[in-house]
């Protein structure tokens, strides 16, 4: 007696009707996500792929002025630290752990940590 094939469509049917989790990720963050945390999501998306293709450059083409590299990519990595902590403080769902925190001053203390990464950024150029 041959098996019946009726489970396999329905399950297939059922599959086929679900989105995808990478969609269904997308969906949830445009919808629940502030701009201004869309606007720093997009900053450390371009600092992640800034450093990586200086990384990438000194590999493939040359590493000649090596200390302009470390200086590139040092700036790359201490920005997109420095942003993830903006991120962090100005998160409404962190507003418990950084209560004496406002995003002003969240803000100052970003913009005081870049002049002075960049600062160092500068004389290590030479």
């Amino acid at each position: 007696m041959a098996p019946t094939k009726t489970a396999a469509p329905a399950k297939q049917a059922a599959a086929g009707t679900q989105p995808s989790p990478i969609l269904s990720l997308w969906n949830a963050y445009y919808e629940t996500t502030s701009t201004r945390l869309k606007t720093i999501d997009a900053f450390l998306v371009f600092l992640m792929l800034s450093g990586i293709i200086q990384f990438l450059y000194c590999i493939l083409v040359t590493n000649f002025p090596f200390n302009a590299f470390l200086a590139g990519f040092a700036s790359c990595v201490g920005q997109f630290v420095l942003a993830a902590s903006l991120r962090s403080q100005v998160n409404p769902a962190n507003r418990s752990e950084f209560k004496e925190v406002s995003p002003e001053r969240a803000f100052a203390d970003f913009a005081l940590g870049s002049i002075v990464l960049h600062f160092f950024v500068y004389n290590f150029l030479g």
